[in-house]
């Protein structure tokens, strides 16, 4: 995850290039219910002032995330899935009947393999990325960019070249990865 960045901004063919790329990934029905809204150059001020106000940035250790180009917000649509499997071909599966129908919310994984297939796909490109939460102002940014309250925010997705210049990994960088033999359960648990 990159979190300092150039403030260079990104063609938006190839923003377009990415979401493109991202649509491939594994969708329940092909429903493909997720959405993006991307901000570019100075609209991403539409996002940060309100998850992250220019008074409470002083102190913060990546001061150039804010120079990310781009900014997506990344939406899961729940109910383009009951929609999609109430119809013909998947009706027989009872998941069209409502959003409690469905054991695991497909809406939430499926955008999640999206964000993650364009996070791969930036990075590929020699862009940088970063996926993060948004937990302060969401109310507001919603209202701010017309986001209906039905789809639910997986998170934000900062864009850009990234800047070499003052990099610093996250506190959670020295963290071990869990090797396979702590992951795999061979047979059963």
């Amino acid at each position: 995850m990159t979190r300092s960045f150039r403030p260079d901004p990104i063609d938006a063919s190839l923003v377009d290039e990415l979401v493109e790329l991202a649509a491939r990934a594994p969708s329940a029905g092909k429903t493909q219910g997720w959405h993006l809204v991307v901000l570019e150059g100075p609209e991403t001020d539409r996002f940060w002032r309100h998850a992250f106000p220019a008074d409470t940035r002083g102190s913060f250790r990546w001061p150039t995330l804010f120079d990310a180009p781009v900014i997506a917000l990344a939406f899961a649509d729940a109910d383009a899935y009951v929609d999609r499997y109430a119809e013909r071909d998947k009706a027989a599966t009872g998941l069209g009947a409502g959003v409690e129908a469905w054991p695991t919310p497909y809406w939430t994984v499926d955008a999640s393999m999206a964000v993650m297939t364009l996070l791969l796909a930036a990075e590929d490109r020699g862009l940088g990325a970063l996926f993060f939460a948004v937990f302060n102002g969401e109310a507001e940014v919603r209202a701010e960019l017309g986001v209906p309250d039905s789809l639910q925010l997986i998170g934000a997705i900062a864009l850009g070249w990234p800047d070499e210049i003052g990099v610093s990994s996250g506190r959670s960088a020295p963290r071990r990865r869990r090797d396979p033999a702590e992951i795999i359960h061979r047979g059963g648990w």
